[in-house]
């Protein structure tokens, strides 16, 4: 029986420091949580691949337990100090909206590290948002002066509820978990930190991602994420896509075992 080995710590960073945990033993295998949201978004994951992965997660830079940016980083390559702190030279990268765009973006700077993709609700660092209802509540997001219950309200609109439902449509645990995470995040971290990060630029080099790659979007999500998803399928050589009915942006926390049986499928071939 393999042993579930667990503890968390803290790594430093050029700036700064991220909160993390690593569990399990096996081929690695890293989980980037959404923006707004910490690594306790991907916890039945952890638990679902700790028996055959060491399972990394972390906190993102301005998020959960992990330091606010006051200069300017990279998240791509915060999870690069963080794999060579603890000497991991690859890894198969799991990650959800921000998450993915971290993962697009560390891929494509260092290519050699990635066994394989798989981008959940993908964003594409180069990007631009165009689907009216996400515009809209970015502009009162601009315009909350920093409000956290502002922001966490305009949060849980675009991303979890999305643009074709209302909040009652969607499972109250779900919007009670991600409202509960995103406020302590807009609380405790310094609004506006984002600002600092700096990126690839990854929307026009896509054809560059050679690792296996599956895409997972749900039907529910944005077309703004539907367009990043499908630029991504058409590009990339190995990339496949597939749409989890029922699902908004927060696939894995709203259609779990379907998720998991794409997920568990996808590392196994």
């Amino acid at each position: 029986m393999a042993i579930d080995r667990r503890f968390t710590g803290k790594a430093r960073v050029p700036g700064g420091e991220l909160a993390f945990e690593l569990r399990g033993t096996g081929t690695p295998v890293v989980l980037l949580h959404g923006g707004a949201l910490d690594r306790s978004t991907w916890d039945a994951e952890s638990a679902l691949l700790a028996p055959n992965h060491t399972v990394i997660r972390y906190d993102a830079r301005g998020h959960g337990n992990s330091s606010t940016p006051t200069t300017p980083f990279a998240h791509h390559e915060d999870l690069h100090t963080l794999l060579r702190a603890l000497e991991l030279p690859s890894a198969t990268l799991v990650g959800l909206s921000l998450g993915a765009r971290t993962a697009i973006d560390f891929t494509l700077t260092h290519p050699d590290q990635v066994e394989r993709l798989v981008l959940v609700a993908p964003g594409i660092s180069g990007m631009a948002f165009q689907d009216p209802f996400v515009l809209e509540h970015l502009r009162r997001i601009g315009e909350s002066g920093g409000d956290p219950a502002v922001i966490a309200k305009c949060f849980l609109r675009m991303w979890v509820d999305g643009p074709h439902r209302s909040p009652t449509e969607v499972d109250p645990a779900v919007r009670t978990r991600c409202a509960t995470i995103a406020t302590a995040n807009f609380t405790h971290h310094a609004p506006g930190g984002g600002r600092f990060a700096t990126e690839v630029g990854a929307w026009d080099r896509l054809a560059d991602l050679a690792a296996p790659t599956l895409l997972v979007v749900g039907d529910q999500d944005s077309t703004d994420i539907h367009g990043a998803a499908d630029r991504i399928a058409a590009a990339a050589p190995a990339a496949r896509a597939e749409v989890v009915p029922g699902a908004g942006h927060m696939v894995n926390l709203e259609r779990p075992a379907d998720f998991h049986h794409l997920l568990l499928d996808f590392l196994g071939q």
